[in-house]
């Protein structure tokens, strides 16, 4: 049977092509109301849908880090190691479900026999969740899966990454330190990498006086998934 496309008609969109194209017309600025309000609608309807997916039962620790790392990387098999660890401890890991960093750490907690969980997001490079993921979720847009993340995670696990891992940190910290969120863990593993990040922090930030001592210690940073795992059992025991 012939899969061409009748000589006139052309191929109807994707959804993932649809989706990333209101994206990019929402954020360009200003709509009319009607449109404003399609957009309010629709991200209203991603939340419920945020809502239902993830009915974890269990306490849960999102681990976050470059999908750029292969199985061969001293960070993979770091984050393996975290997710292995966080799922013996009783936790279900979350990922966003791809390949690098998260496809580890789903790995360690699936071979520990936890759950876990992928919270993919819609890109215009397609990204196939990983082969160890047990339950998938699939968000349009950054901002849903971020309050959904931080909504039903007790901690997050932060591993060497690129701008979107910097993201999620940073956002982090700065509910942290508005008090939005409490009692919140955010442990850095890889104390090489996340050094540098640190004394950023202190000899320009700090230096500067646009954050507070205290805030630089909002976060923990260790090389060992046991320590890891401890800091965020310890601090949902206080």
């Amino acid at each position: 049977m012939s899969t061409e496309q009748p000589v006139g008609r052309q191929a109807a969109p994707r959804f993932l092509d649809t989706t990333v194209q209101l994206e990019k017309q929402f954020l360009q600025g200003r709509q009319n109301q009607a449109q404003e309000l399609e957009s309010a609608v629709r991200y209203f309807l991603e939340f419920l849908m945020g809502f239902e997916s993830l009915e974890i039962t269990q306490p849960a620790v999102t681990v976050f880090g470059s999908a750029r790392f292969d199985e061969s990387s001293r960070y993979y098999q770091l984050a393996r190691q975290a997710g292995r660890r966080l799922a013996e401890a009783g936790y279900a890991v979350i990922t966003g479900g791809g390949p690098g960093i998260m496809e580890a750490a789903n790995r360690g907690a699936k071979e520990a026999g936890g759950m876990s969980v992928g919270c993919n997001i819609n890109l215009p490079k397609e990204q196939k969740p990983n082969a160890y993921v047990d339950h998938f979720v699939q968000f349009d847009h950054f901002f849903v899966r971020k309050v959904m993340l931080v909504k039903y995670s007790s901690a997050f696990v932060v591993l060497p990454g690129g701008f979107g891992t910097l993201d999620e940190v940073f956002e982090t910290l700065t509910l942290m330190q508005t008090h939005k969120i409490e009692q919140f863990p955010v442990v850095l593993m890889g104390t090489e990498f996340w050094g540098r990040l640190r004394a950023f922090m202190g000899e320009s930030l700090l230096a500067e006086r646009t954050i507070d001592p205290g805030d630089i210690e909002l976060f923990h940073m260790t090389d060992s998934p046991e320590e890891a795992v401890s800091i965020i059992v310890k601090t949902e025991s206080e």
